[in-house]
């Protein structure tokens, strides 16, 4: 039997702060104990907060409709008190979350973190779970720089990287020398649905802030390793990417065209992905799905609607795998951005802390 943690979400009224409250319903190791948003919705009991703005389809959780919003920079110490430790869903500027969040583990409360403001501290772990637990090992050396016991920050990876790192990373083996990706980004990613944002019906945007050139670097950290106390990036592949917003609720696609040092078949590429298997996978982890990777032979799959859904929103499909002309192949995967991209892969993060003892108390 698992032990019980009890956790704090601090951001918990913006959207992937409600995701991590639908997700911790139920959950069977996890306890939601606290909920943090801005001082102006502090006192508020979590429904009122929530009313109007509720973006998920579900219900609000029994057990977080009564409970009163504490300030997540106000209420530090109490929160860091009442929990085992914290995801974060803040929604402020990028040195405001870096200093939050270290405030949160400086008191030895842990950190998940679904923002991208510590992505680059060189010895922040930025972990796919199946793609490189590894990383986790350089926190001893975050901890010694914090001063802290039982503190730390992790974070996970842009939501956009997700729809198509996992389906490269089985196929690193054969030398991946350059990646051309173009994804294309659900609303949700900008913590929008139709109601909030009736101009992207019928539209594309071919813009997303600091998008493409969070597609062309985060994966060379992903795919690094842990040196002398920080993760150094890998050096290969050149990747550049294109991304834009498009009318899908949930759910982002990449298009991905990629060149190998030695050349696999389309066979040996399809029984990489078919038999790749992660740490959350052999460890049993409760969110973890139990195939990580889904191939597609249809034609005309992956699609948002049908398949962003499979093994609970955290599987990621890929289809269309064929040679290609500039490149060796080209194919399309796809992932839900707000559950394997976002608060989905956090708890998953979260859970491989726990079962590898990083949550421990004594």
């Amino acid at each position: 039997m698992m032990k019980q943690y009890k956790v704090g979400v601090i951001g918990g009224t913006g959207m992937v702060g409600q995701r991590f409250v639908t997700l911790m319903d139920g959950h069977p190791w996890f306890q939601l104990t606290a909920i943090a948003a801005s001082p102006r919705s502090a006192g508020k009991r979590y429904e009122d907060a929530v009313a109007g703005r509720w973006a998920m389809d579900v219900p609000i959780p029994e057990q977080a409709r009564d409970m009163v919003l504490l300030s997540a920079q106000d209420d530090v110490d109490r929160i860091a008190s009442m929990v085992d430790f914290v995801f974060s869903a803040v929604d402020m500027g990028k040195e405001e979350i870096q200093a939050l969040e270290e405030a949160y583990a400086r008191r030895e409360c842990p950190v998940v973190s679904n923002n991208s403001a510590h992505r680059w501290t060189p010895d922040v772990p930025m972990v796919i779970p199946e793609i490189n637990p590894e990383h986790l090992q350089v926190i001893p050396a975050q901890r010694q720089r914090l001063g802290t016991r039982r503190g730390f920050i992790a974070v996970k990876s842009n939501c956009s990287i997700q729809s198509y790192v996992p389906a490269l990373s089985p196929l690193r083996p054969f030398g991946i020398e350059k990646v051309l990706v173009c994804t294309y980004q659900a609303i949700s990613g900008a913590g929008k649905n139709f109601d909030t944002w009736p101009e992207m019906v019928d539209n594309l945007i071919p813009y997303i802030g600091g998008e493409e050139e969070k597609s062309e670097q985060e994966p060379r950290k992903v795919w690094g390793r842990v040196e002398g106390g920080v993760i150094v990036n890998a050096d290969a592949p050149d990747i550049t990417a294109q991304c834009l917003r498009v009318p899908v609720t949930n759910g982002h696609t990449a298009a991905a065209f990629v060149t190998f040092r030695e050349k696999p078949s389309m066979e040996q590429m399809r029984a990489a992905w078919q038999s790749f298997q992660g740490l959350p996978q052999q460890l049993g982890l409760p969110t973890a799905p139990k195939q990580f990777l889904h191939y597609f032979d249809q034609p005309d799959r992956p699609q948002a609607r049908l398949d962003r859904d499979l093994e609970g929103g955290m599987a990621v499909s890929i289809g269309r795998l064929r040679p290609d002309s500039q490149y060796d192949y080209k194919f399309v995967s796809l992932s839900h951005n707000t559950l394997r991209g976002a608060a989905g892969g956090a708890v998953l993060l979260a859970e491989l802390l726990c079962a590898q003892g990083y949550m421990d108390r004594g």
